[in-house]
């Protein structure tokens, strides 16, 4: 089965996300867990732990449907150590407060060098990060999002990811995110279905799809190579509709969460009844 939901919204408070998300008829979604913004916020209580573990019952969700994602200040790989550092302590709060909460995975954009080390040392600081925030954190998968390329940030090559995981000590927990925008706007090619084809053999025989834990389902405003992030609603950017389809009938890609971060959220309805409307017959 194919789980298609969007990252919807927490306001008012983590318990709010799965009801939201079942407005908008979604199997699965993506949240934040605290102020995406902000370097802390406050432990979660008691209370707003159980009332989010009883929404997510109530609502018919599993800890595998959901895709939570970590604050955007964290910089696993900053080339100085005290910002390190801070961003490491930040991951690791952020990895507690989804195992408190009963979800078993966080994704994470890699990290960026700021053009002060290598690229090379700015992927073995993000493995070292990670070792310790797993070793830290029992029981969560942190999930690498392959990124547009944009800037100095690190991980939009299938390549960059293998490397990481490669060097991750708990191979079981570590996992990846494969975002459409992301990749097409960083090189790879899904406009067509011999180049959709190519494009997941690629990361099939480079990162491998035991690792893949969920997919961000994006159009592109920029075009092929841009190296720019820019979402854009389904059909309305350079990417266009077929590859969805292509997505939608891939079995290699069933039952893990598939998230619409597009645009317009008051589309999300829809683009998720047209996603659903693509399945073949024979498809999943």
């Amino acid at each position: 089965m194919k789980r298609v939901g969007a990252h919807v919204s927490i306001a008012g408070g983590v318990a709010h996300a799965p009801t939201n998300a079942k407005a908008i008829g979604a199997r699965a979604f993506a949240m934040f867990t605290k102020n995406q913004r902000q370097w802390r916020s406050r432990p979660l209580t008691s209370r707003e732990i159980d009332d989010f573990r009883a929404a997510m019952e109530r609502e018919g969700y599993e800890a595998d449907h959901v895709l939570p994602h970590d604050g955007y200040l964290i910089n696993l790989g900053h080339p100085e150590d005290g910002a390190r550092q801070q961003s490491l302590e930040a991951f690791i709060d952020e990895m507690e407060r989804c195992r408190l909460l009963g979800l078993n995975r966080l994704n994470f954009h890699p990290g960026s060098h700021l053009r002060q080390i290598t690229p090379e040392a700015c992927l073995d600081r993000i493995a070292e990060s990670l070792n310790r925030a797993l070793d830290t954190v029992a029981g969560v998968t942190a999930v690498i999002e392959n990124t547009a390329g944009q800037g100095s940030n690190m991980g939009h090559t299938f390549e960059q990811i293998a490397y990481l995981i490669a060097r991750v000590e708990d191979q079981s927990r570590i996992g990846v995110c494969l975002d459409t925008c992301h990749a097409f706007v960083s090189g790879y090619e899904l406009r067509h279905r011999e180049d959709y084809l190519k494009t997941m053999e690629t990361f099939g025989s480079v990162v491998g799809f035991g690792y893949l834990k969920g997919m961000h389902l994006n159009d592109s405003k920029p075009d092929l190579g841009a190296r720019v992030d820019r979402h854009h609603s389904i059909g309305h950017g350079h990417l266009g509709v077929e590859p969805f389809r292509w997505i939608m009938n891939d079995s290699r890609l069933d039952e893990i969460p598939l998230v619409l971060e597009t645009i317009d959220d008051t589309l999300w309805p829809e683009e998720i009844r047209l996603l659903y409307s693509m399945v073949d017959a024979e498809g999943s």
